[in-house]
């Protein structure tokens, strides 16, 4: 913490072509709206270095990019599944392991939730176009911030307590969760049976969404509560 203020380290993006880090500015700019501090990690495995941010940091973003890599869910490599960054998996597992043995809040967005189910014991839809049948568009075209399908939020689950029965998503991925991990329990559910929002019993935050909140907070008020939810429960506020 300063001040009031939480930091939340943000897990890098990379771009692989031209072998550099990156940040979306709705990752930083959502949480500088509601009074945190955000802070870009540096892409290592170095895990003396990490554990310098997991004592540092109140908070955790796993951000959005490449595909996990089959590999963390003991699966062979398909045709359908993308570009991999093992060096990301494993540090977004490693911070994602520690925050929640310190009991430190997280939040994964689209890879993010992904890379949380498959570093914890859960499985991938490498594909869903092709592996699942999907009667609903999972990706869509920009702009980002809109609505492109609703989600149900399962009965006493934090997000249902929070936001009620349903709320609409914008959604641009082609993974997703096929077997849960035993530690996780679903929030929400896409009428095709995707899980779309998950959480961790027992823990302050730890929650995976699959659709994007850094492109929709200005227009969307759910979104802007489950920032606020998380950076509350980054503050130690009950």
């Amino acid at each position: 913490m300063y001040g009031n203020r939480p930091v939340i380290g943000i897990c890098p993006l990379y771009d692989e072509k031209r072998e550099s880090y990156w940040m979306l500015p709705g990752y930083m700019n959502m949480l500088e709206a509601q009074g945190a501090i955000p802070m870009m990690l540096p892409l290592t495995t170095d895990t003396g270095m990490l554990d310098y941010f997991l004592e540092t940091c109140d908070g955790f973003i796993l951000t959005g990019g490449q595909d996990v890599s089959p590999a963390v869910y003991g699966q062979e490599k398909t045709d359908l599944c993308g570009v991999n960054i093992p060096q990301r998996d494993e540090m977004d597992a490693y911070i994602l392991k520690e925050a929640i043995a310190k009991d430190k809040v997280v939040l994964g967005i689209c890879r993010g939730h992904q890379l949380m189910n498959a570093a914890l014991g859960g499985t991938l839809y490498q594909d869903v176009a092709t592996q699942h049948e999907a009667p609903i568009n999972h990706r869509m075209q920009p702009p980002y911030d809109g609505v492109e399908h609703k989600v149900d939020l399962i009965p006493g689950s934090p997000m249902a307590a929070l936001l009620g029965a349903r709320m609409g998503v914008n959604s641009c991925h082609h993974q997703a969760i096929r077997d849960l991990a035993p530690c996780l329990k679903v929030q929400a559910m896409a009428a095709d049976g995707i899980a779309e929002a998950v959480y961790m019993p027992g823990k302050r935050f730890v929650w995976g969404v699959q659709w994007h909140p850094e492109f929709a907070w200005k227009v969307s008020e759910d979104n802007r509560k489950i920032v606020a939810e998380f950076l509350k429960a980054a503050k130690g506020e009950k």
